[in-house]
């Protein structure tokens, strides 16, 4: 068991994650031509091969393996093997996109609570498995009892709170308008009442 004392460690994102290859030319193409990720400088410094790319707020580094032939070569694409997922807009544009490709592919379908979420995993050159779905379906629940919840439940708490806040003027501002017509609807009868007196 870890020692808690003072929480968990003060981080702030995902920054890249590091994948041992057989070819970084191989890898980079994969990952530029088919997740778009951008090749970007790697500091001169490092007596080993490799690349680094980034897009979407992560990096990507190779690293070339010292005998390719050792690293474990993957058939089976099984989706509940270590892997990196990616979010999309349209999961039929993907698929399209991985046929096209000629990239061997398979699907599966989550429901939760009547949501559904659509995946598509499919293996980089070295078998490392890739996950594109529309997780996004999906809400972020804290467990009861988490201590720190990510920035995306903060953000939802907060849109929530903001709904309940406007949806709470709206009815105060609807009791208002409703008590001014009556008060004027009010004065006008005691307008008439007196004009009918005199």
């Amino acid at each position: 068991m870890v020692n808690k004392v003072g929480g968990a460690l003060p981080l702030t994102s995902l920054n890249h994650i590091s994948l041992v290859c057989r070819s970084i030319e191989e890898s980079i193409d994969f990952y530029q031509n088919v997740l778009g990720f951008v090749p970007i400088r790697r500091p001169g410094s490092f007596d080993f091969d490799g690349a680094w790319l980034s897009n979407y707020g992560i990096g990507i580094h190779l690293l070339q393996a010292e005998d390719p032939e050792c690293l474990p070569k993957k058939t089976e694409i099984n989706p509940k093997d270590n892997h990196i997922s990616f979010q999309c807009e349209s999961m039929g544009a993907v698929e399209r996109k991985l046929k096209e490709m000629g990239i061997r592919y398979v699907q599966s379908m989550v429901e939760d609570g009547g949501i559904y979420v659509e995946q598509l995993f499919f293996h980089d050159p070295d078998g490392f498995m890739i996950e594109i779905c529309n997780c996004d379906n999906l809400p972020v629940v804290p467990l009861v009892g988490s201590v720190a919840a990510c920035p995306r439940v903060n953000m939802v708490k907060q849109q929530q709170q903001q709904q309940q806040h406007n949806k709470m003027q709206q009815q105060q501002q609807q009791q208002v308008a409703a008590l001014v017509q009556r008060l004027s609807v009010g004065s006008t009868n005691d307008m008439a009442l007196h004009e009918l007196s005199c």
